[in-house]
């Protein structure tokens, strides 16, 4: 049976995941892990604990994919789950958080936010790698809930109104989240802001 990801449409996915048919797991995790690995380490800050979260995600999605109503899409129900799970994460490490990442400069993880393009010469890849360093620790420094906002719209691409279903909040709340994010973000990149000079 041919299972390629890009075959199946949601519906039919979900249908099948229904069904306990193991290649319907694995074209979910295929389809999936990236965008919740990216939303999970924008809270975790770690990628170790980020790929732990997610594997959990998947478990629950396993064991409670008969519960699933399609009331919501399946990536929404997804980022439910993952945002609860990072909670359970934070509960679980309140008292020792690890905000410690000499990792900060693993190929893998400046891959869960980029693509580097092979064409790019050795400085203009130099300045891009020490431009995603100091965007990486200015993320670290934002609140729980304003870096989550900012991951959710900058990283997932989910407008105003889908990161508030996501999170249970108004839409203005996210909208000022996103601004606090945007303006801390500025300040520490020292990028100037015209809007504020003029």
């Amino acid at each position: 049976m041919n299972t390629d990801s890009d075959d199946i449409n949601e519906q039919d996915l979900v249908k099948r995941l229904k069904k306990g048919q193991q290649w319907a797991f694995n074209i979910l995790v295929n389809r999936y892990q990236d965008r919740l690995l990216k939303i999970v380490y924008g809270i975790t800050l770690d990628r170790e604990d980020s790929l732990e979260v997610v594997q959990e995600v998947f478990i629950s999605v396993f064991k409670n994919i008969r519960t699933f109503r399609q009331d919501a899409n399946l990536a929404t129900w997804l980022r439910k789950i993952t945002i609860n799970q990072c909670l359970n994460w934070k509960r679980k490490w309140k008292r020792r958080f690890k905000w410690h990442h000499d990792s900060l400069e693993s190929e893998n993880e400046e891959n869960l936010f980029k693509e580097n393009k092979k064409n790019d010469d050795p400085e203009t890849l130099y300045r891009k790698k020490q431009f995603e360093k100091k965007m990486m620790l200015a993320i670290k420094k934002l609140p729980g809930k304003i870096r989550l906002v900012f991951i959710l719209n900058a990283f997932e691409g989910l407008s105003y109104e889908d990161i508030g279903k996501t999170l249970g909040i108004k839409k203005g709340t996210v909208s000022s989240r996103l601004y606090f994010a945007r303006k801390n973000l500025i300040d520490s990149l020292g990028i100037k802001d015209e809007k504020r000079e003029t």
